[in-house]
């Protein structure tokens, strides 16, 4: 089993990677394999509404001239449970998880909801407020995609603003463990019903 994270943010190792850190080492104590992608310095347009990708069913978005839209669609394809992450700009996500959400979400629909059924989890950093925006956002990627939502103790949001701030909360650090251990279980579950 494998679970592939993704941090929108346009800081590497910044509290969104952190949080998604926490959950991540969660899994592999589970022995769930890993793997965090940094979106930060990548390029990744934004959906065209070209539709091409419903004419070839190939699982790929038709554009090619980006850094690493196609990339991460086939890593959330060949992943069990995925993982997004996002700062909070302007009570939303980032540019670069919209895009890759708006991508991903079409690619899967166009070849037969090849994300359904997978586990998907939303993560969020904020320094005050609109958070829940940003974190209802992210589920209903999961959701229109089909995919199964675990939850946590409370909502999967850090509290932080300077890189390594979300730290000193407590309280989501907390969140973020109990969000692996129930993603743990649930991949577990899933598997074995197989």
């Amino acid at each position: 089993m494998k679970v592939v994270a993704f941090n929108g943010s346009a800081r590497r190792q910044g509290n969104t990677a952190i949080l998604l850190k926490y959950v991540l080492a969660e899994l592999e104590k589970e022995g769930i394999e890993t793997e965090l992608v940094e979106l930060a310095g990548a390029k990744i347009h934004g959906c065209l509404a070209c539709r091409k990708c419903s004419t070839k069913k190939n699982r790929r978005c038709s554009q090619e001239g980006d850094d690493m839209g196609n990339v991460c669609i086939e890593k959330m394809d060949a992943a069990d449970g995925i993982l997004l992450g996002s700062p909070t700009y302007v009570a939303d996500v980032s540019p670069e998880i919209k895009a890759l959400m708006d991508r991903a979400c079409l690619v899967s629909r166009a070849n037969g909801g090849m994300l359904r059924q997978k586990v998907g989890a939303a993560v969020i950093a904020v320094r005050r407020a609109g958070a829940m925006h940003a974190f209802d956002a992210l589920n209903h990627f999961f959701l229109i995609n089909e995919m199964i939502v675990p939850g946590s103790s409370y909502w999967n949001i850090g509290i932080g603003w300077e890189p390594g701030e979300v730290e000193k909360d407590e309280e989501g650090i907390r969140t973020m463990k109990v969000l692996g251990q129930n993603m743990a279980w649930l991949l577990k579950r899933l598997h074995s019903s197989c």
